[in-house]
């Protein structure tokens, strides 16, 4: 494999700092303990409670557009949003679909954000670099892409962050500044990390389910209705889902996203361009 010179992460480390669930969590699990060192017979309420605040957290972690476990992207800030919306595209790259989605962007003169896995772009690192070199983004979409990523404890979860992150900036050049967990599921261990190592967590404002849905219609319809400036929207070049005619779902939905977007005045940056 060949390896690009790293470009040094133009935002440095972020200063972690815990939402108000996670205040409170932290506060319940003290005052469980005073509580038991005072009250031991007292011991079946505490537990009540604490399982109430996890399975509070387990559904904060299932929310993937949810803020409560810490930032989170579901639009463009303010200031980069008007005019611009940001198409992202998870999952790749995929040898016999990305190189199509890249040709659809150059002739619509759009530029998105890739979300790839670390293990595939070491598979196909020349298309990951042909991503760069065509105007886009590759940003940070796990290692491995397990699907049980929110059930991680957080020194296997930083671990996938960061060996996706070595692996892309290796074969690229660039470093990511943008992290999505597969599915956008995630558990109170992951926002520490990515401030850590200056991420972002991202994920949409809408989605097409297009990995599953095979109606081009349908999943067009999800995007573009109501499309306005600031929208960040959810396609697959890996694992995408197929028409009955064979073709990757998102060939034919790209095409018609672009063009509702040329006719509202609205114009596909990169994420990085936002920061």
């Amino acid at each position: 494999m060949t390896y690009l010179p790293i470009t040094p992460p133009p935002h440095p480390a972020r200063k972690w700092r815990p939402t108000p669930l996670l205040r409170a969590t932290f506060a319940l699990h003290l005052g469980v303990l005073v509580l038991l060192a005072l009250r031991p017979e007292w011991w079946f309420w505490a537990l009540v409670a604490l399982a109430a605040n996890h399975l509070l957290l387990s559904a904060a972690g299932l929310w993937p557009r949810g803020k409560c476990l810490g930032p989170n992207w579901v639009r463009l800030p303010a200031a980069a949003a008007p005019g611009h919306i940001a198409i992202t595209i998870d999952d790749g790259p995929d040898p016999a679909v990305t190189p199509q989605v890249l040709d659809i962007l150059d002739r619509y003169d759009a530029r998105a954000s890739f979300f790839c896995i670390g293990s595939q772009a070491e598979r196909h690192p020349e298309l990951c670099r042909e991503i760069v070199r065509r105007g886009h983004a590759v940003e940070n979409h796990s290692q491995h892409h397990r699907h049980h990523f929110s059930l991680f404890g957080p020194r296997r979860m930083a671990g996938e962050v960061v060996l996706g992150q070595d692996s892309l900036a290796a074969i690229t050049g660039q470093r990511p500044l943008f992290f999505r967990p597969t599915a956008g599921l995630r558990n109170p261990f992951l926002e520490p990390i990515l401030a850590r190592h200056g991420l972002h967590l991202v994920s949409w404002t809408r989605r097409g389910y297009d990995t599953r849905n095979r109606d081009a219609d349908d999943v067009t319809r999800r995007l573009t209705r109501n499309l306005a400036a600031g929208d960040i929207l959810l396609l697959h070049d890996g694992n995408a889902a197929r028409s009955a005619a064979g073709q990757p779902v998102i060939l034919s939905v790209l095409p018609r996203v672009l063009e509702a977007a040329a006719a509202a005045g609205l114009k596909s940056i990169p994420l990085r361009s936002a920061l």
